[in-house]
């Protein structure tokens, strides 16, 4: 039986917008495992409860199911050792947590506040009354009011990436010569931000940009064939 992963998807089937579901296809290609994209809404988390997850990705492998885009790279590892490893040493593995909680903490808050009020537009109508509410209630205010001030926020994006900048200075991709987890993870904020918003993130002449181009590239054009913005 194929791997299925559960992706969250908006009101098409093939715009999958969840950072740590695209964390987890890239990771699949990167190992050379042929996956089935089950596409999950806000409104199914009935669908998922069966996995003691209330959230995607959950990744169902034969009897075994994973949760969490940390945890299903881990097992992704452990239960394929024969294939291309995430990390390939308990170092990388370490970076590359210091990598998840950069992206989590440091530029996630960016991305929802120059984006959430796209998301609503290409949401299923069956998930726009949660999101609304779920996401003013955590934000304190109305999505329009978060987004009101985006260019300034993307100033502060454009600087927060510094580190990942002077990176790339000296090689192709987060973990060397090619990508690893790390790439991935990072990779998978910017392929939420493109999934959902006409907004451009990034000057042309970024080496951010170039590095993400890359990525997009990958695995016969995985990410670039992925319906978003062609920003």
């Amino acid at each position: 039986m194929a791997i299925q992963l559960f992706e969250l998807a908006g009101a098409e089937q093939g715009r999958v917008f969840s950072p740590y579901c695209w964390r987890i296809c890239m990771a699949l290609a990167h190992k050379g495992l042929g996956w089935e994209t089950l596409p999950w809404r806000f409104h199914e988390k009935a669908r998922i409860a069966p996995f003691d997850s209330t959230t995607v990705p959950v990744l169902v492998d034969g009897e075994q199911a994973v949760a969490d885009s940390w945890k299903i790279a881990l097992y992704l590892d452990e239960a394929y050792p024969e294939c291309p490893p995430l990390f390939g040493c308990d170092a990388a593995r370490g970076e590359a947590l210091l990598i998840k909680f950069w992206t989590e903490r440091t530029l996630h808050p960016f991305i929802t506040r120059m984006t959430v009020r796209d998301i609503l537009d290409v949401l299923d109508e069956k998930d726009r009354t949660y999101f609304r509410e779920s996401r003013e209630k955590r934000l304190g205010r109305q999505l329009e009011a978060v987004v009101s001030d985006r260019e300034q926020t993307r100033e502060g994006f454009r600087a927060a990436l510094d580190p990942l900048r002077a990176t790339l200075a000296s090689q192709p991709f987060i973990g060397g010569e090619s990508p690893n987890f790390a790439d991935y993870t990072v990779f998978g904020m910017f392929m939420w931000a493109r999934a959902v918003s006409p907004f451009p993130l990034l000057a042309d002449d970024d080496p951010v940009h170039a590095w993400r181009a890359r990525l997009l590239a990958m695995y016969d054009g995985l990410a670039a064939r992925a319906v978003g913005f062609d920003v």
